[in-house]
């Protein structure tokens, strides 16, 4: 399960439309939870239980994906002039080191500090900072996990082993 995994098996283009949908999944769960009225702490917790719904549903054996795509859809529906700035970072990462983690990783690590500086409440620096904590330990213990089983890990720390970095493409 996940965007990642559906580009990795099935293809580029199944992968960005289920990208697009577990995007759409995580915002929805924050538009319905305001517009239902509910405090900010119900629509964080609202985010939260997409997150978690993603990746333990219970149709496939509490076994899905890491939230990454999830987590995007509640952030760009929270703080979306905050967000498009953290992408815009991922982004340039992305495609300097074709490492989609370490992207992804790099602008939500400096994402509450965006929102703290463009004077967002310290509630959201705080569930931000929980949600970038929360897919750091994901993508961990899934590293350690390919590691233990002894399953090549293709993507290096900085630099993806499958692309040469000059060339653009892959080796």
């Amino acid at each position: 399960m996940g965007a990642l995994n559906v580009i990795h098996e099935i293809g580029v283009g199944i992968g960005y439309a289920v990208w697009i949908a577990d995007i759409a999944k995580g915002m929805l769960a924050v538009f319905i939870a305001r517009w239902l009225g509910l405090s900010p702490i119900w629509v964080y917790v609202a985010g939260c239980s997409a997150v978690a719904g993603h990746n333990w549903p219970v149709f496939l054996g509490f076994r899905g994906g890491k939230g990454a795509a999830t987590i995007i859809g509640v952030l760009l529906a929270l703080v979306p002039k905050e967000f498009g700035i953290s992408f815009g970072v991922t982004c340039i990462v992305v495609f300097i080191t074709h490492n989609p983690v370490l992207g992804l990783t790099i602008g939500l690590v400096l994402l509450p500090a965006i929102i703290w500086q463009l004077n967002g409440s310290g509630m959201l620096v705080a569930y931000s900072s929980f949600l970038a904590a929360f897919l750091g330990i994901r993508y961990a213990i899934a590293g350690l996990r390919k590691a233990k089983e002894g399953n090549d890990i293709k993507q290096g720390l900085i630099f993806n082993r499958e692309y040469t970095f000059w060339q653009g493409k892959k080796k």
